[in-house]
């Protein structure tokens, strides 16, 4: 479990069968470094992964094929881009961010990105041929002023078209200097997770497990308050 708040900055430098290497290269890496351990799970660029060596500057992780059919790590070996870094959540540690899982759901890609007062504004979309992934996998999630993890980043939605087409996100200066999205060029390719919660919601939803509460037919009178009625429920005459 994370909370989508990047500490670090890496490289995938080498890339195997099974495997990804991925070195720091900038920002807080003792914050991912200082207690990792074999085993661990580490978001790279929003994607859950486990720990399998220690290097000095970084670690080895293991990675399987529907991850990286369902992904963007491989664009992003293949492009030398940075990938954000973040640690797992430890108990009792604060959550600035939202409850963010590591599982993506799919793929979608910057369509233009415009600084606006002292934030930028990112909008993006679905990567051509990723409509019905889009459409099945993300849209259902996208309600404005709801979270979304974008390359692991904890992010406000804080626009989306009626259809849930695209959506628009404001980032501050701080987030967008010390993650990738500052790297990002129109039509590049970002892994989302829509928010666990409204996941939940919506499997409750359509297996029937929430409906409305029972309400009292209107028609029907309340029993009157009696002598008796008063009596059954411990009232005694001259007593409150």
């Amino acid at each position: 479990m994370f909370t989508g708040l990047v500490a670090a900055l890496g490289t995938l430098d080498a890339f195997s069968e099974g495997q990804l290497r991925i070195h720091y290269l900038t920002g807080n890496a003792a914050a991912i470094s200082h207690d990792l351990a074999i085993g661990d799970s580490v978001a790279v660029d929003g994607v859950c992964l486990t720990v399998e060596s220690i290097l000095p500057q970084g670690f080895i992780a293991a990675v399987s094929p529907e991850t990286l059919n369902r992904t963007s790590l491989v664009r992003a070996w293949e492009q030398r881009r940075p990938v954000n870094l973040e640690a797992s959540l430890r108990v009792g540690s604060k959550i600035g961010g939202h409850f963010v899982t590591g599982h993506i759901d799919g793929i979608g890609c910057l369509d233009q990105a415009e600084m606006t007062g002292n934030s930028w504004e990112m909008t993006f979309t679905a990567p051509p041929r990723h409509h019905q992934q889009w459409g099945d996998r993300i849209a259902p999630y996208l309600v404005a002023k709801g979270s979304i993890a974008i390359n692991g980043i904890s992010l406000t939605v804080a626009q989306c078209d009626r259809s849930r087409r695209w959506f628009r996100v404001a980032v501050i200066p701080h987030t967008y200097q010390e993650t990738n999205l500052s790297r990002l060029n129109p039509g590049e390719w970002v892994n989302l997770e829509g928010d666990i919660l409204g996941k939940y919601v919506e499997t409750f939803l359509s297996q029937g497990h929430l409906s409305a509460p029972r309400v009292p037919n209107a028609s029907q009178s309340p029993d009157p308050i009696t002598p008796d009625f008063l009596s059954q429920h411990g009232y005694q005459a001259g007593h409150p």
